[in-house]
């Protein structure tokens, strides 16, 4: 049974991810600096309006384990950046649902006006669509143009199979939110899975299908414009990253994302928000850092199961 605390399985990758500084082989275990904090995520709280058969972060109109963040939290981490001089250039906000957030457009208008590029994970359904919301939304845009990205999350680019993990419906009414940000000429992405036995080409190659079918400018191609992530399957086997694995497998580092990025959270109960290394495990405690940016600057042990199968490996292995 899976641990719901930490997101590891007993049952998988038995002995291994047990010491942050060792290997269940005695090895040293392989960790990241932060050399190039580039983008500060904000979890703008775990409810969500749908409930998804895969959800990495189990985002429920039920579950508020990660609250509410306001913006006056906000703001104070907007602040931290300056002080600690972080060459942040983009600011992501993520869920649950953002637009369920009631601070999302100020937090969002608090952001842009600090010059950052604003970065904006949603399901386009009904939170986005409110009235007050569009209105935000339209008048952010006209003020900050080219600065404000909503990464739209489209499973799949056939209605069935997106709705077969997001529920009835769901596609269609995503569908007629990117129809409104198209004709406010809002910047969009979009945020693919890649669980559906199609190769990366056939996958992309419908995402272009789709968009020239609704005129949405985006390009299938562009890994940053469409977004295909891998299942994160907590059940998979997957090696421990060592120090040695860097030269073996040629990467770096600083390829990895916690090298780049850090998340402020709020759990529920708690009197200040927290930092987290990563945007993927927010339920590991080994992954908080502690409640300032200061604090985040420390290395992060690559000690999951995703730090090796979702950010480091790749689909590659590092045994020699």
């Amino acid at each position: 049974m899976k641990d719901q605390l930490s997101g590891t399985d007993p049952a998988a990758n038995q002995g291994k991810f047990i010491d942050k500084l060792t290997t269940a082989d005695g090895s040293a275990r392989a960790h990241v600096a932060l050399t190039r904090p580039e983008t500060l995520w904000f979890n703008t709280g775990t409810l969500c309006n749908i409930t998804c058969a895969n959800c990495y972060i189990d985002s429920s109109p039920l579950n508020d384990s990660l609250v509410y963040i306001t913006t006056r939290e906000v703001v104070a981490f907007l602040d931290q950046i300056e002080t600690r001089k972080w060459p942040v250039r983009e600011i992501g906000f993520t869920g649950g649902e953002p637009f369920m957030n009631p601070d999302i457009i100020i937090m969002l208008r608090a952001a842009l006006e600090r010059g950052f590029d604003v970065l904006v994970l949603t399901n386009a359904m009904r939170p986005m669509m409110r009235k007050r919301v569009q209105a935000g939304l339209h008048d952010l845009n006209a003020n900050f143009p080219g600065k404000l990205t909503l990464r739209i999350s489209l499973d799949h680019h056939r209605a069935d199979l997106h709705d077969a993990e997001r529920g009835a419906g769901s596609f269609a009414k995503t569908i007629e939110g990117m129809q409104w940000l198209r004709d406010m000429g809002i910047t969009m992405a979009v945020a693919g899975r890649t669980l559906w036995g199609e190769s990366e080409a056939e996958t992309r190659a419908g995402f272009a299908a789709l968009y020239a079918k609704h005129g949405f400018e985006i390009d299938p191609q562009h890994p940053g414009q469409t977004v295909l992530f891998p299942e994160m399957d907590i059940q998979a086997e997957v090696p421990e990253i060592t120090t040695a694995c860097w030269g073996i497998l040629g990467k770096s580092p600083e390829d990895v994302m916690c090298a780049s990025s850090r998340m402020v959270v709020k759990r529920k109960g708690a009197d200040q928000p927290t930092v987290l290394a990563c945007t993927l495990l927010a339920y590991d405690p080994q992954f908080e850092m502690g409640r300032t940016l200061e604090e985040a600057e420390a290395d992060v042990s690559l000690n999951h199961p995703h730090c090796a199968k979702f950010c480091v490996l790749g689909g590659a292995s590092c045994s020699a």
